[in-house]
């Protein structure tokens, strides 16, 4: 996708508009395994700012959507601690993408296909403004955090690791 043009209309973005969140647009060119840090340097933003959308699953199977920094890693050990299960690992792009109806690297937390326990990484309420994607590869939008929480109702945790380690 170009970073010009017109921005998708998602689940993600319906979402958004039926919360009546403000937020705003930003396409980019996607980079296979690009990541976090390709979006922030296409849009001229830290790192920091870029909230990934992760799709983890406990033993179980029993999937969760995590919220952390892009510039920084998941405890799994300490996610599952405060959970309160044996272990968590990131699922299966095929599974990922049957649980939320998004593509791994268009992953948004809003407009999922099933509904699933939200965990934010606490910091994240700490920014003024966050990036996170808007439900299609090489689009992200913009948005206060504390809107993103107000309509995801995460489970606040502090179980990012500084460094990226992808």
């Amino acid at each position: 996708m170009s970073s010009k043009g017109k921005a998708p209309v998602t689940p993600a973005v319906r979402a958004l508009r039926d919360h009546h969140v403000a937020f705003t647009d930003h396409l980019y060119t996607y980079e296979e395994r690009g990541g976090t840090a390709v979006s922030a340097r296409e849009l001229g933003v830290d790192e920091h700012a870029v909230v990934k959308t992760l799709v983890m699953e406990d033993e179980t199977k029993r999937p969760m959507v995590v919220l952390m920094h892009g510039d920084m890693q998941v405890s799994t050990k300490e996610l599952a601690r405060v959970v309160g299960v044996k272990t968590i690992a990131p699922c299966n792009p095929d599974v990922a993408q049957r649980h939320t109806g998004y593509m791994v690297g268009g992953t948004s937390p809003f407009g999922t296909r099933k509904a699933m326990p939200v965990y934010m990484e606490r910091s994240i309420l700490h920014l003024d403004r966050i990036w996170i994607n808007g439900g299609k590869r090489g689009y992200l939008v913009g948005l206060n955090p504390k809107d993103a929480a107000g309509m995801l109702e995460p489970t606040l945790v502090q179980v990012g690791i500084a460094g990226d380690h992808d």
